[in-house]
């Protein structure tokens, strides 16, 4: 058998600390494949489908599926996931939409990977119904509820890096949905009425602005012109970059944290610039707990004090995906670029519903 091969970057990250790392993610998961945000913490969706991917990445194949089986079991009738988890057990319910169509991003990740078939088969039904549930959160303007309650109500708040999120999934759903024989038409065509809304009408959403994420976020997928890409990405530099420790979770806060940064690393592949991602990737290492493997979440660097005190799983598998997407090791490298995937775009200038692109969105949204 051909040994997997790991995203190895010399001088950053080596073979073996890479394994550690994926060791140390196995430690911390559930008999029941649950991966838990650190040893003994709780579970939500969306970060146990991140540190899954982190397994595929470093060939621990076995515990990745084991990690989307337990997401599987755990689906609840409408296609949804509770928000939050305690072991096995649900402790708060309501529905997250970005956690519950995470899992189209995972299953297609693991599926380019390792090409099992039987896998992505399996799965198709669960990501079928989770992606069928958050496009009922879908307004007419095309941007989706960031929750539903447990009621059933929608929340009235439209969130940009959750959606932003949610349209590299719907692009990952509709890949599936083209491997599996079945037209991902409307799905598309949801991911086109959803990324007009994120490119053209920013009013719809709560402005968050102070947080990292909401600037990067919406590079990720490679959905973005390049130049706009670009420009976005140059336009906050300054205000979240610190030098030597990556960037800050929020603008006016003296706090780096891993993952965020890790994700920054992922939007510069993006925009094809390799210096500037291994420079930060190397510059989040003092988060990494070299005796464990672990990532410690962040630094207040203003005390040299790690906050919050925990190590989590989720960090780990950021650090992984992104030395993947810069060293293009795995078939997966690519995700975040938009490799392999429909682009779930629209293309036109907007005027609202008067242009033609809005026009044309509309049309498929009220035929589809």
């Amino acid at each position: 058998m051909v040994a997997h091969q790991l995203p190895v970057l010399p001088g950053i990250l080596t073979s073996a600390q890479l394994r550690r790392t994926a060791n140390a993610t196995v430690r911390t998961q559930l008999p029941s494949g649950a991966i838990p945000w650190f040893p003994g913490g709780h579970v939500d969706p969306w970060d146990h489908v991140q540190a899954a991917m982190g397994l595929s990445v470093t060939g621990r194949h076995a515990e990745a599926a084991l990690a989307y089986e337990w997401l599987r079991l755990q689906q609840r009738p409408d296609g949804s996931w509770p928000a939050k988890f305690v072991g096995n057990r649900a402790v708060e319910h309501h529905t997250d939409a970005n956690f519950c169509a995470y899992l189209a991003t995972g299953v297609w990740h693991h599926w380019t990977i390792t090409g099992a078939d039987r896998f992505r088969a399996r799965m198709w039904p669960t990501v079928r119904r989770a992606i069928d549930t958050v496009l009922g959160l879908q307004s007419k303007q095309g941007a989706i509820a960031w929750a539903r309650d447990v009621d059933g109500a929608p929340a009235e708040e439209y969130l940009v890096t959750g959606n932003a999120s949610i349209h590299l999934s719907l692009r990952c759903a509709a890949a599936l949905a083209e491997a599996q024989g079945v037209d991902p038409g409307a799905w598309l065509a949801a991911a086109a009425r959803l990324r007009h809304a994120l490119d053209e009408h920013p009013e719809l959403y709560t402005p968050k602005t102070r947080y990292s994420m909401d600037w990067y976020y919406l590079v990720l997928g490679g959905s973005l012109p390049a130049e706009v890409a670009a420009a976005r990405i140059d336009a906050r530099w300054d205000d979240f970059v610190v030098d030597g420790l990556g960037i800050r979770c929020v603008d006016d806060h003296p706090w780096v944290t891993g993952a965020e940064t890790c994700e920054l690393v992922l939007a510069l592949t993006v925009v094809d610039r390799p210096d500037a991602a291994r420079t930060l990737l190397a510059d989040m290492q003092h988060l990494r707990d070299e005796e464990t493997g672990h990532y410690w979440t962040g630094l207040v660097f203003s005390d040299g004090k790690r906050w919050p005190v925990e190590v989590s799983t989720w960090t780990a598998a950021t650090v992984l995906l992104a030395a993947d997407a810069i060293t293009a090791t795995t078939r997966a490298s690519g995700l975040f670029r938009g490799d392999g995937l429909p682009s779930g775009t629209i293309e036109g200038a907007c005027a609202c519903r008067a242009s033609r692109a809005c026009r044309r969105i509309w049309s498929i949204w009220s035929t589809g």
